[in-house]
């Protein structure tokens, strides 16, 4: 490229002679003359511009008509006077506008297309087929009208002929076909197409009734097929036209070649045929087991019938040749009766086979099909061998149709702690009868319904759906929250069941699914709330429902009460719950690390605050004023006392109102975590519990003012505050409040060592005598024991005497 200095530019717009002025008119654009005098008329100003190129003058409105931008030259403007062009610019008309067509290469722009809607090369089958059913749709309802289009070949089918050998599929169908001027309209434009041309016209014909069931509108499914061939070949023979036309286009080709078939053993009774010449790559295709695994995947519920070139075999016995030397010898035995040998051998042959025998059992009326249909429809399509646990099938119809048939599996295939598996293959979406994806992230089922298994068969999404269509369609969105609600139906018809093992099996198996759900979908709160279980303190053995507690409900309870633990025997024997057991209040047991966090995102359920019974200003609706007053008087100082020795341990002591038979207990910060919480947070850190620090909540001490210890600990106060046992029996029992409250302690080993030294005071001398003195007292008795012995002496009898 041509490069031009600062000094050089500015020696060229000086010359006036050789300089190129573009004016243009402030108020209006117009052609005019190049003329000398407007350099030396010196009045209003406005901008010129200059070129380095070429001589003479042009309007702005003008120059980039003729120069040429692409070139990237210099260009500058400057302002001078242009008041003789500005009064000739207004009696002149504007200039003529030109139209152009816009040029692209073919070959490019088809591959963009076929590139940027198809990311699968496996759906190049899909579309083909979707294409030669719609033939086939086609032919069917002209048929109706028009017979004789049918009278040439009677069975509408699609056969696939896969030559593994050579890389060639051949696809053929028995549909309405082209005629040449079709093969023109269709295949030569891109993106024209015929089925949307056939809608179109039932639409606009009244007394015509419209079969929406046709699949291709959209008019790129047949290029598909050069995402695995290098070429293609389209013959086709159309029952309005007594000749038979061969269309054939190359993929990296921009155009196309028509011609009538001549050859006589490729003519066909009606309908087309499409042969694909694979890629060298993509020849694994021309499989016939691929060729049947891709039509049962896609399209196995397509309305006809397509049948696939396969091997088959039998099995047939023949005859054994028989052993010379074993021959000779049955010879020579004449009496032996002899047997023919046979063995067993498989005879191979090629035949046409069934692919999709399946029917779509979601296009029926639900009350046409059985339980033993829907569990074997279950079965086949997802390859299981129980029977689901519960199903659904509907047809939404309105805003968004589409029809869907649901299922509960039995067990949980994942395993029972995978509850994070938000990408599934349980959900198989079809788009009239075609298969689109079974790959969804969340697009139609949220992350806890992810174990919902089904089909979904839509009416209004494009064959070439894309994750960026599911993901901002709002025929998805509507989908989705219909879906939603089918599947809560369907699990409380399970929960509602006469048979509770039902439901206590998919609870085992999905409770904490739901479980999620109450965190991470607000909208569903009530549909998710009546669904959950949990174990109580007067349901040990049987889990109950919300519904349950809250009939078993007192008069005078005004909340639901619970307590989160790691089992339910922690729970059972947690002091928390004293009080409550005496009173008769049932509490629900959170024994699954989930649980809690489930229950605070509900925060209520039919206007029942829950509330956890280890936290700080517990309310049990029975509060005496003036026992309290009395507790506080006598035992306020005690309290200060023992705020003061244990410091920045605890946030506080207070009288406690829970408690009857512990002497103290240590709860939790109304807004703080629980103990079990903080529990789980520790398990989960890794190691590293400095970040966890500022998510502890603050730990109030609770007494129990009625209990032997507490009142030995108030008078210890008044007597000698500063006694060095009573500050050690503090210490002691903060600690082993830490321990029945559900806290870990810090130091695990110092609290062993106060309690075995507790131990050493408390039964010193109970059962033995000091060491020192055991053996003299051993001593004595046994002399003691020597000398009654020795006192006792009994009478003799000598010669009759005593």
């Amino acid at each position: 490229m041509l490069r031009l200095s600062k000094r050089s530019v500015s020696t060229f717009l000086r010359s006036g002679d050789r300089s190129f002025r573009v004016v243009a008119a402030a108020t209006s654009i117009s052609r005019s003359s190049p003329s000398s005098t407007t350099d030396s008329i010196r009045g209003e100003s406005e901008p010129r511009w200059y070129s380095s190129l070429t001589n003479g003058k042009c309007r702005k409105s003008e120059s980039l008509a003729h120069l040429n931008m692409k070139t990237n030259w210099f260009m500058g403007y400057r302002y001078e006077s242009s008041a003789a062009a500005a009064s000739d610019s207004s009696s002149q008309a504007p200039p003529p506008v030109e139209k152009f067509e816009y040029q692209a290469e073919v070959s490019r722009l088809m591959d963009l297309i076929v590139n940027s809607l198809y990311s699968n090369k496996e759906v190049f089958l899909r579309e083909l087929i979707s294409n030669a059913s719609d033939a086939l749709d086609k032919l069917r309802y002209l048929s109706v009208t028009n017979p004789e289009l049918s009278k040439d070949a009677a069975d509408l089918d699609i056969r696939i002929y896969a030559d593994k050998e050579n890389g060639v599929i051949t696809l053929t169908d028995s549909g309405i076909g082209m005629t040449r001027q079709e093969l023109v309209d269709c295949l030569g434009t891109i993106a024209q197409s015929g089925t949307a041309k056939f809608m179109k016209a039932l639409k606009d014909n009244k007394d015509a009734g419209g079969d929406n069931n046709l699949i291709g509108q959209f008019g790129v499914g047949f290029y598909s097929a050069f995402l695995v061939a290098d070429r293609v070949t389209v013959s086709t023979k159309s029952p309005k036209s007594d000749k038979q036309y061969v269309w054939e286009s190359e993929a990296d080709s921009s155009s196309y070649t028509i011609k009538e078939e001549t050859d006589p053993q490729l003519i066909i009774p009606r309908g087309t045929r499409i042969t694909l010449h694979l890629k060298r790559d993509d020849k694994g295709f021309a499989d016939p087991e691929r060729v049947q695994k891709l039509v049962k995947n896609y399209s196995q519920f397509v309305s006809f019938p397509i049948y696939t070139w396969q091997e088959k075999g039998y099995t047939k016995e023949v005859e054994v040749d028989d052993d010379p030397a074993e021959s000779k010898k049955d010879d020579q035995d004449d009496q032996t009766e002899r047997k023919k040998k046979t063995k067993k051998v498989v005879e191979r042959y090629w035949d046409w086979e069934l692919t999709n025998e399946t029917q779509p059992i979601w296009l029926r009326n639900s009350k046409e099909v059985t339980t033993e249909e829907y569990n074997e429809f279950y079965r086949k399509t997802f390859n299981e061998y129980l029977d689901p646990l519960a199903s659904s099938h509907f047809t939404t119809e309105g805003e968004v149709e589409f029809r869907s048939i649901l299922y509960v599996p039995p067990v949980s295939p994942m395993g029972k702690d995978d509850v994070v598996n938000q990408k599934t293959k349980n959900i198989r979406l079809y788009v009239k009868r075609v298969f689109i994806s079974d790959d969804f992230d969340g697009e139609l089922f949220p992350r806890y319904l992810s174990f919902i298994k089904g089909v979904v068969d839509s009416h209004d999404l494009p064959l070439n759906v894309s994750r960026e269509i599911l993901q901002e369609s709002r025929i998805v969105r509507i989908m989705k929250k219909r879906l939603v609600k089918k599947a809560f139906d369907m699990i409380l018809g399970i929960s509602l069941s006469e048979n509770r093992e039902d439901y206590e099996k998919f609870w085992d198996n999905f409770g904490k699914h739901l479980k999620l759900g109450c965190i991470e979908d607000r909208e569903n709160h009530k549909r998710l709330a009546p669904l959950l279980r949990f174990f109580s303190s007067q349901s040990e053995n049987d889990m109950i429902s919300l519904d349950e507690y809250v009939e078993n409900m007192k008069a005078e309870q005004k909340a639901i009460y619970y307590i989160a633990s790691d089992s339910v025997t922690s729970a059972r024997n947690a002091p928390f719950l004293e009080k409550l057991m005496e009173k008769e209040l049932e509490v629900l047991y959170l024994v699954e690390p989930i649980d809690e966090v489930a229950i605070q995102s509900l925060k209520s359920y039919k206007d029942k605050d829950f509330i956890d019974i280890s936290k700080e200003d517990l309310d049990l609706g029975d509060k005496n004023e003036e026992k309290e007053a009395a507790a506080k008087k006598e035992f306020g100082q005690t309290c200060d006392w023992i705020k003061k020795r244990l410091g920045d341990k605890v946030a506080s002591v207070q009288i406690s109102s829970r408690l009857s038979s512990s002497p103290c207990v240590l709860v939790s910060g109304k807004f703080g975590w629980s103990a079990n919480m903080e529990r789980l947070m520790k398990a989960q850190s890794s190691g590293d519990t400095t970040s966890l620090e500022f998510m502890k909540g603050r730990r109030v001490f609770e007494i129990n003012p009625e209990h032997s210890i507490i009142k030995n600990i108030n008078a210890a106060y008044r007597s000698n505050p500063n006694d060095e046992d009573a500050m050690r029996a503090i210490d002691l029992m903060y600690d082993a409040a830490l321990v029945s409250s559900g806290f870990t302690p810090e130091n695990p080993a110092e609290l062993g060592g106060k309690i075995y030294e507790m131990m050493g005071i408390a039964l010193s001398g109970k059962w033995s005598s000091p060491e020192v003195e055991q053996p003299q007292q051993h001593m004595a008795h046994s002399h003691n024991a020597e000398l009654l012995e020795a006192e006792v002496v009994e009478p003799v009898e000598v010669d009759g005497k005593k």
